[in-house]
């Protein structure tokens, strides 16, 4: 799959300015995806987005909120989130520059490659990269990615530029708190002495290639094995089990029918309650609790196939 720009706008040192793409340096790993299944009925286990007193909600009824210290929620459009335009969301300005190699390891957080837009920025790209190679310096700047403001540092890479994103001051835990235990001490200058001549031994140019995964390969081979094996612990898979979320919806029908039946065998069945006086026939009512919530998800489903492909992503 071709990587994806995460950010498009312009680099601008002073006056100039060069149109620019930013794409992620890193991807996921191969990584093995367990599923929660339920032992007892050996069918996967789900989460569903709830409201209490309502049930399963859509997932286009949701907004965002924020919590105060009143418990009030206020709310947040996503087009006033969209509105924000921050200078750092469309331009990188370089404000900064320090000598590369300053910057300690613990701010750096995730690699992204800087690359022009098209052979018109290419020059000015040039012009910068070579520059900071010859001086031997590291340009700070700040990029919104994410809906986030981070703190980068810029540097050439290859034919390139890497932009790095850094974790701000206030991130960073202090490290005496973690270490104030250990004993300001010497160490032992013969153990000191065979602890060098092993590093020695060891040293060599960083190979990445020279080392994989033995967790990941380990999980592979068990599943494997456990394959092969037939006497081994094994569930079949529903026909649907990637489908909608119709069944949830005729679990849940079911689950509420067999309630109100139970109930009114023990007599305190009302008629005000349950799914039996709501029914699914309106389901029109958003305050009419789960009675709403059970008969407007099914037909939801009914009509369109239910939010089965985004349940299977939250999953």
């Amino acid at each position: 799959m071709a990587a994806r720009a995460v950010w498009k706008g312009q680099l601008r040192l002073s006056l100039v300015s060069i149109a620019i793409e930013v794409y992620p340096a890193t991807t996921s790993g191969p990584r093995i995806s367990f599923r929660q299944i339920h032992e007892p009925s050996g069918k996967r286990v789900r989460y569903e987005k709830t409201v209490k007193g309502v049930g399963p909600v859509d997932t286009d009824d949701i907004v965002k909120g924020y919590e105060t210290d009143d418990g009030e929620y206020i709310l947040i459009d996503p087009d006033e989130i969209d509105a924000l335009k921050v200078e750092t969301s469309r331009t990188l300005e370089l404000v900064q520059f320090v000598e590369t190699g300053e910057i300690p390891p613990l701010y750096f957080e995730r690699p992204y490659y800087i690359v022009p837009q098209d052979d018109l920025a290419e020059d000015a790209y040039r012009v910068i990269r070579d520059a900071l190679r010859a001086e031997g310096k590291t340009a700070l700047c700040q990029i919104t990615l994410r809906g986030k403001e981070h703190l980068a540092a810029i540097r050439p890479c290859g034919d390139g530029l890497l932009l790095e994103t850094l974790r701000y001051e206030e991130e960073i835990r202090d490290a005496d708190p973690m270490f104030s235990q250990i004993e300001d001490a010497e160490s032992d200058e013969e153990m000191r002495d065979l602890a060098r001549e092993l590093i020695d031994r060891k040293t060599k140019p960083f190979d990445a290639a020279a080392f994989s995964d033995s967790y990941h390969q380990a999980l592979k081979d068990l599943i494997a094995s456990k394959r092969k094996d037939s006497s081994s612990a094994r569930v079949e898979a529903d026909e649907d089990d990637d489908g909608d979320e119709g069944d949830n919806v005729v679990d849940l029908m079911s689950a509420l029918k067999k309630s109100v039946g139970e109930s009114e065998k023990g007599g305190s069945g009302s008629k005000g309650k349950g799914p039996k006086s709501g029914g699914s026939k309106s389901g029109s009512s958003r305050s009419d609790g789960s009675k709403t919530s059970s008969g407007s998800s099914k037909s939801k489903s009914k009509s369109s196939g239910g939010s089965g492909s985004k349940k299977k992503k939250a999953s």
